[in-house]
């Protein structure tokens, strides 16, 4: 062998080991775990095939995190990519301190989703009621998250809060990529701002929206730790004539499961959120890719 591909092996190799061991043992270990009757302390394992998968699907608390998690992760796409999109125009404008700008909205993207859940929680059940009674605002006198028509929309605030300012970074790249000509030379021809954006920049951005709306869509699908600290799942609501969480994501629902030593069953309720994320993920990209060849 080359020793120039040896060297190219030897570099690869643990990268590999790692992708293997961390990743796809784990994957394989836990798809046969979810047909068993594993709770995650008997050594008794048996197999019972596809039982699970059965009971979760006609689980109203399940279905209702399944369907909140997909409202949750429509808003913040489309939120958080708008949101972005609007500072990553602001700081690359022609404007005074636009550096500063930049670190201040990328900023709360550095802090963990534990630490931003207890924040928040603290100005939605305190502060916010406080200064509604101050002001005399009733929308503001009781906490976003006591209530369930409510409690999703304050947790996708927070969530743009967060994660505006990271898509910003991922969309100013992409406008620093386009070259100035083209916005000059339809500034000359009378070309005004609004359409110079939606005629020239947004569909030369198409690779970075692309890149966007994935990133945004599996984090929103994935969302745990600020679902945790902020809300615990609560309050709570009605489905199908059975009480449900009304915050409790699908992460959250899956945690909850395991911790009540039903492993078998979290490992069967996390197979169907892997299955989920992959299908919508592969149709997202996939639109995506279409659209940037038409643009």
């Amino acid at each position: 062998m080359h020793k120039t591909n040896l060297t190219k092996i030897l570099f690869v190799v643990p990268c590999v080991f790692a992708l293997v061991m961390v990743i796809l043992v784990p994957f394989f270990f836990g798809l046969y775990y979810s047909t068993t009757n594993w709770n995650g302390v008997s050594e008794d394992i048996k197999y019972i095939g596809f039982v699970h998968y059965q009971e979760v699907i006609n689980q109203p608390d399940f279905l209702y995190s399944f369907l909140i998690t997909i409202v949750f992760t429509v808003i913040n796409v489309v939120l958080v990519n708008i949101v972005g999109f609007i500072l990553a125009l602001i700081v690359t404008a022609n404007l005074r301190l636009r550096n500063f700008y930049r670190a201040g909205f990328f900023t709360p993207y550095l802090i963990g989703g534990i630490v931003l859940g207890y924040i928040w929680q603290f100005l939605f059940n305190s502060t916010l009621p406080a200064l509604g009674k101050l002001i005399g605002i009733p929308l503001l006198q009781t906490s976003f998250l006591s209530h369930a028509n409510t409690v999703i929309w304050a947790m996708s605030a927070v969530n743009t809060w967060q994660y505006a300012g990271y898509i910003m970074l991922i969309f100013v790249a992409a406008i620093q990529g386009i070259p100035p000509e083209l916005m000059e030379a339809a500034m000359v021809d009378g070309a005004g701002y609004f359409r110079r954006t939606f005629k020239i920049l947004i569909p030369m951005m198409a690779n970075s929206f692309t890149i966007s709306l994935f990133l945004t869509l599996t984090t929103s699908f994935k969302q745990f730790d600020m679902n945790f600290t902020l809300t615990r799942g609560g309050p709570a609501t009605r489905f199908m004539g059975e009480p449900v969480k009304a915050s409790q994501l699908l992460a959250m629902d899956i945690f909850n499961t395991a911790q009540a030593n039903l492993m078998a069953e979290a490992q069967a309720k996390a197979v169907i959120l892997f299955v989920a994320l992959v299908i919508v993920s592969l149709i997202q990209v996939s639109v995506n890719r279409k659209k940037e060849v038409e643009l």
